[in-house]
């Protein structure tokens, strides 16, 4: 017996307000990749990574199918960077990809990372950013 969107929903998520907005993937009619990369810059170049990523990061937050495109500091690591982005179909990856702007950047980034970025990518039957079920701030319901 196959199970219903809500018995899966319910399933998997514990809490009853993720349960009403979530959905099997393949209910939905398109799916978002997903991709978290990590990135291991040279020291003697990781204080700059930033602004040397920044033409990337502008042109490709301008690809109509980017959804989101987001850089983060390693806290533990002050030469690791995550870059968090998500594309509105496997199609907007593919175009990506394919830009110029991916290109070249494929052929400046040897020069600074220390070592092969590590990636994770996976298709979500979401669009963009859900809210977390289990905490908001004082006052909201």
């Amino acid at each position: 017996m196959a199970l219903t969107n809500e018995q899966l929903a319910l399933a998997v998520a514990p809490n009853p307000l993720r349960a009403r907005s979530w959905q099997a993937p393949e209910a939905r009619d398109t799916l978002m990749i997903f991709i978290v990369v990590k990135f291991t810059i040279r020291a003697d170049r990781s204080d700059e990574w930033l602004a040397l990523a920044d033409e990337f990061t502008e042109a490709t937050r301008n690809e109509t199918g980017n959804l989101f495109f987001e850089w983060s500091r390693n806290v533990d690591n002050p030469h690791q960077f995550f870059l968090v982005e998500a594309f509105a179909s496997g199609h907007a990856g593919e175009v990506h990809v394919n830009s110029e702007h991916f290109k070249t950047a494929m052929t400046w980034m040897p020069e600074v990372i220390a070592e092969t970025p590590q990636i994770v990518s996976v298709e979500v039957g979401q669009e963009g950013w859900g809210r977390i079920g289990e905490l908001a701030p004082r006052g909201d319901q």
